[in-house]
């Protein structure tokens, strides 16, 4: 799994910290990760003929065992002087090539949305979401609700990286002296807590008096960030970038050997951070909360079912939506269902499909290492290039091409060696895919497969927006305990 999970959630707040009301203003950022500065942020804003143009840029460097990884985001906003978004531009560098998606609104309410992914582009219609605001409408509305001590208001923000609404609640507190870079500053404190699908993510603010943001602080997988207002110079020095790895590998109470024929394992979770730990229930993991803060978390393995048939046709709702292509699972590309039928062969069980997909992934790709950011399944296609994201993306998407519903999961697995440590559990992403009534865990990544020795924190389709909400979790909790059930 990705440093980008949260460094997407950076960018995403920066992307909130406004450039004021003049016809155009610059301003810089530094981005800093427990203390060490591993990138900037630049935010432009111009106003012209009743229109505001708002560009965000951000770039950061971090590091995964020592491999320096350099990660790049662009956002344009276009929107009326009252803040009626007209249309969007994003545009990130997170894997091997770089991905554009533009958006124009359109009178009738919907947005026109043209993604360029791999080198080809499509055009899809979307509802836009009722209410949603881009930069300039959460900058008024900042503006119209004041910083009074105790307001406490919801704005409704569109991410145009998930191409979704999310929530936003914002709550006003006192004004402190806030240290920016030795310049010490009379701002107002502003906590916003952001509902994303994967979880909650909650951030500090401090602005000035026309709710500019000239400092936030958030913690993201065991990391304290902060993007703090700065001159160019001082956004555009040279970066110290931390090591992710250190973050979030979690040493193993036990050597755990033989997991792939457990019946079942039990982990006792218990939060380093004071915050309670979201972890999911799904078909082979359950999940139950202690009163004492812990969370006993239980793997099982399940048999695969044999018999099944695809391309699935039955009414379950969430399988039925893991069939179709997403912006990192394009399962429509023709050179991913190429691949897919080549991996599945002549088999017509599902299951045996599945198992044929995960063996050909694992074979597929040749260079297996950290170099990659983040790379849809087209991508990888066209590289055979990449770690555990990048095989669980092509995964997923072949799965998706055959006809067999699949979703992404990111959490943690164990291996006896990783990143220089013994017996760890390291960041992770691998498949789950709908078989016979039940979702089975595939890994393509790791030379065993999926066994009980892996832990979801979250699942979804494959976008880094989708594990937004693991920031919280990740890097924020030690294993206590160990139950194997043989």
């Amino acid at each position: 799994m990705r440093t980008l999970r949260f460094a997407c959630c950076i960018f995403l707040f920066a992307a909130l910290a406004q450039a004021a009301a003049a016809a155009e203003r610059v301003e810089y950022f530094a981005v800093f990760a427990d203390g060490a500065k591993i990138g900037y942020s630049q935010s432009v804003r111009k106003e012209a003929s009743g229109k505001v143009t708002t560009a965000t840029t951000m770039e950061i460097t971090v590091a995964r065992d020592v491999l320096p990884i350099t990660i790049r985001q662009g956002e344009t906003s276009l929107e009326t002087a009252d803040g009626r978004p007209l249309g969007f531009k994003n545009v990130q560098e997170l894997g091997l090539m770089a991905q554009t998606v533009e958006g124009t609104i359109e009178p009738s309410g919907r947005c026109r949305v043209r993604t360029t992914s791999a080198g080809q582009t499509q055009e899809t219609l979307i509802d836009w979401p009722k209410a949603a605001l881009l930069t300039e409408g959460v900058r008024l509305m900042q503006l119209g609700k004041g910083l009074k001590e105790g307001t406490v208001y919801s704005a409704v923000v569109f991410d145009t990286s998930s191409l979704a609404a999310e929530n936003a609640e914002v709550r006003i507190g006192p004004k402190k002296d806030i240290d920016l870079l030795g310049r010490v500053v009379r701002l107002t404190e502003v906590k916003t807590v952001l509902n994303t699908p994967a979880g909650p993510v909650a951030m500090t603010s401090y602005v000035d008096d026309q709710c500019l943001d000239q400092k936030t602080l958030m913690a993201a997988a065991g990391i304290n960030l902060e993007i703090v207002a700065c001159s160019r110079e001082v956004a555009l020095s040279p970066n110290d970038p931390v090591d992710f790895f250190d973050k979030v590998i979690v040493p193993s109470p036990q050597k755990l050997e033989g997991l792939s024929s457990a019946r079942s394992v039990t982990y006792y979770l218990a939060s380093t951070s004071g915050e309670k730990l979201n972890v999911p229930a799904i078909d082979n993991q359950t999940v139950t909360p202690g009163a004492d803060g812990t969370v006993m978390v239980t793997v099982s393995p399940s048999k695969d079912p044999s018999g099944a048939s695809f391309p699935y046709a039955g009414p379950d709702q969430a399988a039925r939506a893991a069939m179709k292509p997403t912006r990192y699972l394009e399962s429509d590309r023709p050179e991913i269902v190429s691949l897919g039928r080549k991996a599945v062969g002549d088999t017509r069980d599902a299951a045996e499909a599945s198992r044929r997909i995960e063996k050909f992934v694992r074979q597929y790709i040749t260079t297996k290492d950290l170099s990659v950011g983040y790379a849809s399944a087209a991508e990888v296609a066209a590289s055979r290039q990449g770690d555990c994201s990048e095989h669980a993306v092509l995964a997923a998407a072949m799965c998706r091409a055959a006809g067999i519903p699949a979703q992404v999961v990111a959490g943690v697995a164990y291996v006896p060696e990783f990143a220089g440590r013994e017996g760890v559990f390291g960041p992770h992403v691998w498949v789950r895919a709908h078989v016979g009534g039940k979702w089975i865990g595939l890994d393509a990544a790791l030379p065993g497969g999926w066994d009980p020795g892996h832990i979801a924190l979250a699942v979804g389709d494959g976008s880094p927006s989708d594990f937004f909400g693991i920031i919280s979790t990740l890097g924020n909790f030690k294993i206590a305990r160990i139950d194997v059930q043989k």
